[in-house]
């Protein structure tokens, strides 16, 4: 008998749905025009559907106009390292404090300009905005006379045309670096306006420390009763499921455990529902575990040489039974290379190499929630256990033979 027409349809839908979801949650600024416009049109099309879940579920609000979709996502954790702003390219080298200094001053530049913008204007508004006595007393200098600093204005620059903020017109930022040319630059002030996520405005936030004043950005309003405590609770638990590698039980309040464990089913049910991430549940945590591996910013294991060396230390890591010292993990890398370095990359063998070998490794496996760092020591989660090798007996026709083998080398991405 044949499917009816109507269960086809139905299915239909909730596959683009769900690929709608799955396009937001990785590119959260989706535009009408360029590589994304197909998940763009997606999104309108589903656009009441997936407001009304992100809203009821996780508090983050939708966008969707003629120009862009404009998901604004409030990570469940302020202080993960997984999300950072990378350099567009295919390194995408995280940005360094001075980069996202830079970032928000263009940001600020952008936004009292016109409707088109030269690089070198923008690098002297940049400068004229950095010698505000607050930023001088801060730490805040600012001349892009250096090639290093002009560098981190073209990084900013690359990211804004990737975002959609900018379009070039004419010109290229190396010429600008260089210092043997300019570049010409449209502004799509809608895109502009609409980058900000928080739930007031910074300048309404006068807390004195930066982790007070982050928390002021993105807090709720007054929570008076048991119901919006509830609602406070599905909203952040499902944020740091859809966000986070990991969700740890121990990073959780008295309070947060309690629900979790009474609505553990239903939230991850939904979550499911919309975008397609299985739960793994265990007993320290649970892990949405993306079957497509997709949606991620971090990946693990990958190829070439720093992911060969990540994968070798998490093994080592898994294998620990407490913190392990930098010094120990460099010892570690250098014994690697003398039986790995093969396969490297030559940068890799040099002597000196193996601090930042490590420094990149573990800042990886802590984006991943496989590690948390403590000082100058790094110990492991439980979820490193993925990645410990244990003796697996291997079966041969007459023969009985025991080998080490990885237990799973598949890394937990959500």
């Amino acid at each position: 008998m044949s499917t009816p027409l109507a269960e086809v349809l139905d299915g239909q839908r909730s596959a683009d749905l769900r690929k709608a979801a799955r396009a937001l949650l990785k590119q959260p600024l989706l535009l009408a025009h360029g590589p994304h416009i197909d998940d763009y049109r997606l999104v309108r099309r589903h656009a009441s559907e997936l407001r009304e879940w992100f809203d009821r579920n996780t508090g983050w609000s939708l966008r969707v106009d003629a120009e862009a979709a404009r998901l604004r996502k409030i990570p469940g954790s302020l202080n993960g390292p997984a999300h950072p702003a990378r350099e567009a390219g295919r390194a995408g080298v995280p940005f360094t404090r001075r980069r996202y200094v830079l970032l928000c001053l263009a940001l600020a530049a952008l936004e009292r300009g016109e409707s088109q913008i030269a690089l070198g204007r923008l690098a002297d508004q940049v400068v004229l905005d950095a010698a505000d006595p607050q930023l001088v007393a801060a730490g805040i200098h600012f001349t892009l006379d250096r090639r290093d600093e002009r560098l981190d204005l073209a990084a900013v620059v690359r990211l804004l045309l990737k975002l959609g903020v900018l379009r070039r017109v004419a010109g290229d930022e190396d010429a600008y670096v260089s210092g043997a040319g300019d570049v010409l630059y449209d502004v799509e002030r809608r895109v502009l306006a609409g980058l900000l996520a928080t739930r007031r405005g910074p300048s309404t936030v006068h807390s004195g420390t930066f982790e007070e004043r982050l928390s002021e950005l993105v807090a709720e309003t007054a929570l008076e009763s048991d119901d919006l405590r509830f609602r406070a609770m599905r909203r952040s638990l499902t944020r740091r499921l859809i966000d986070d590698p990991v969700l740890y039980y121990d990073e959780l309040t008295d309070a947060e455990l309690a629900y979790l464990t009474r609505q553990r089913g239903f939230l991850t049910a939904r979550i499911t529902e919309l975008t397609g991430l299985v739960a793994e549940v265990r007993a320290e945590g649970i892990a949405m575990v993306d079957p497509d591996d997709d949606l991620t910013d971090v990946r693990m294991p990958e190829q070439g040489t720093h992911g060969h060396i990540t994968l070798l230390l998490a093994e080592h890591l898994a294998a620990a039974s407490g913190p392990v010292t930098m010094d120990a993990l460099q010892r570690k890398v250098r014994d690697l290379a003398a039986e790995h370095g093969g396969f490297w990359a030559k940068s890799a063998r040099e002597p000196g190499a193996e601090g930042e070998l490590v420094e990149q490794a573990l800042a990886k496996l802590a984006a991943l929630g496989l590690i948390v760092r403590q000082g100058d020591t790094a110990a492991p989660r439980p979820a490193l256990a993925r990645y410990a090798v244990g003796e697996t007996v291997v079966r041969e026709p007459g023969t009985l033979r025991t080998t080490r083998m990885p237990k799973q080398r598949k890394a937990q991405q959500s």
